[in-house]
């Protein structure tokens, strides 16, 4: 994934997974202890210089990652 700003990986991930961001901060947040808890991530980024909150966002953007209640 080529580097974009937070503003724009947010909005991506709005439009891709189609939840409000309430729905979307709560996805994110759910990934993040996912990853935290040792899942494997699904991007191929340096998960040492990655927070797990940004990495998950990334996923969601990507549309990597499927969402439960979304589209």
């Amino acid at each position: 994934m080529k580097s974009l700003r937070l503003e724009e990986i947010i909005a991506k991930a709005l439009k891709t997974s189609g939840l409000d961001r309430y729905r979307l901060a709560l996805a994110v947040a759910k990934r993040a202890n996912e990853l935290e808890d040792g899942a494997q991530s699904k991007l191929n980024i340096d998960l040492k210089s990655t927070k797990p909150t940004d990495l998950a966002l990334m996923e969601i953007a990507e549309g990597i990652v499927a969402i439960k209640g979304s589209k």
